[in-house]
């Protein structure tokens, strides 16, 4: 059984039997713990065998492939995580502002709110990012219906007459 697999059950197995809310807890700090450390190196690169990156983070080899499921698509390559194994060479290149976006987008103030970020982007810059994620979040629709145009469903009827009851 791949290593991904046994994060997947460690994680529905211990929402079972703790709930979800105790499962986020317990994981925000994990995730804190590594962030922290790979924001404050700033390069965004994280290079090594995963059971020794596990234990340079202080986490074991299961949180670690939590961190690895949950950065994966900040990376600038994803990894094929249903491949990863204890002994896998891992070489990732973080990309930062992708990081930022889905940390905002996930709702982790915990993360998105970590002191290192400041070594990584300037206030104006995370600000910016901020304003990005907040329009990707507003629905914009730009084909409104007319009254007397015919309804979108394709009835034939005028919009009024139809779905604009």
């Amino acid at each position: 059984m791949g290593l991904y697999t046994n994060w997947t059950d460690y994680v529905v197995n211990f929402v079972k039997e703790n709930g979800e809310p105790a499962f986020w807890r317990e994981y925000a700090q994990v995730e804190t713990n590594i962030y922290s450390k790979v924001l404050a190196n700033h390069t965004g690169e994280v290079n090594g065998v995963l059971s020794e990156l596990a234990n340079s983070y202080g986490v074991t080899d299961i949180q670690f492939m939590g961190f690895l499921d949950g950065i994966n698509e900040s990376l600038e390559q994803d990894l094929d995580l249903e491949k990863v194994e204890n002994d896998t060479e891992i070489a990732i290149k973080i990309n930062f502002e992708k990081l930022y976006f889905n940390m905002l987008d996930s709702k982790a103030d915990y993360l998105y709110s970590l002191p290192q970020w400041d070594g990584i982007f300037s206030p104006e810059k995370r600000k910016e990012i901020q304003r990005e994620w907040r329009a990707s979040k507003v629905i914009v629709n730009e084909n409104k219906v007319g009254r007397n145009e015919a309804c979108p469903c394709g009835s034939g009827k005028k919009y009024k007459k139809c779905c604009g009851k």
